[in-house]
C-alpha cells in the first residue's frame, strides 16, 4: 500500500494495492507496521465504530482531549464519503487548515489522523458507511467539536444543505473554542507523539 502525508502534518491518505481476478478483489485495508514507519509507533487500535449516513449528512468536526486523544483510521465500506481532517492544534504551522479526501468502494482509500486533529465527514450517497479504527475508547466527557460550517474554517462541503446533528449544530466556532482553551496545543500533541514512540521502543 501507498501511505502519503497530507498537507496537515500527522494526517495520511492510505491507498491499498488491489488484487482483482474473476472471483472479485482482495486487498490489505490496514497495516499497522507500515503506518508505524511514518508515525514512529504502531497505532493501538482498541475500538471500531461504524456510521451509516444519508446523502448530505455532515458529522464533525470532532476531537478528543489529549492525552490520550483519539487517533482514527477511516475508510468507506459502502457508498462515498468526503473525509475531512482539520488542524485544531493551537500553535501548529497549519492551524485552522483542512484537507478533504474522497473515500469510496472503488479506490478503497483510507485516512489516518493523529491524536489532536479534528475529523469530519460528509456522505455523498445515501447509505454511505464509514468504518473507524480508533486508538482510544469513547469517553463522552472528553469528546468535543467545532462547528463544521464555521466560515473561519471555510470547509468546502460538496452539498447545498448539510444535515447536522443537534450537537454538531451547537458546537462552538474555531475562535470560540480557541478562546475557551478547549483545543489541544501543537506542543502537547508533539509531546504525546514522542511518548507513544518511546513506549513502542
Amino acid at each position: 500500500m501507498e501511505i502519503t502525508e497530507l498537507a496537515v502534518p500527522g494526517a495520511f491518505v492510505v491507498t491499498p494495492r488491489r488484487h482483482e481476478d474473476p472471483r472479485g478483489m482482495f486487498l490489505e485495508s490496514y497495516r499497522g507496521d507500515l503506518l508505524a514507519q511514518h508515525l514512529g509507533h504502531r497505532p493501538d487500535i482498541v475500538q471500531t465504530n461504524v456510521s451509516v449516513s444519508s446523502r448530505g449528512t455532515v458529522r464533525g468536526v470532532h476531537f478528543a482531549d489529549l492525552p490520550p486523544g483519539q487517533a482514527k483510521y477511516v475508510t468507506a465500506v459502502a457508498g462515498r464519503l468526503l473525509d475531512v481532517v482539520v488542524d485544531l492544534r493551537v500553535g501548529s504551522p497549519t492551524f485552522g487548515r483542512w484537507e478533504g479526501v474522497e473515500l469510496d468502494t472503488t479506490t478503497r482509500r483510507a485516512v489516518y489522523l493523529s491524536e489532536g486533529l479534528g475529523h469530519a465527514l460528509c456522505a455523498l450517497e445515501d447509505g454511505s458507511t464509514a468504518l473507524y479504527l480508533c486508538s482510544a475508547t469513547y469517553r463522552p466527557a472528553a469528546e468535543h467539536g467545532v462547528h463544521p460550517l464555521d466560515p473561519d474554517l471555510g470547509i468546502d462541503w460538496p452539498v447545498a444543505r448539510p444535515v447536522l446533528s443537534a450537537k454538531d449544530a451547537a458546537a462552538p466556532s474555531l475562535a470560540e473554542a480557541t478562546a475557551s482553551g478547549l483545543l489541544p496545543t501543537w506542543d502537547a500533541c508533539r509531546a504525546w507523539a514522542e511518548h507513544l514512540a518511546q513506549r513502542a521502543n
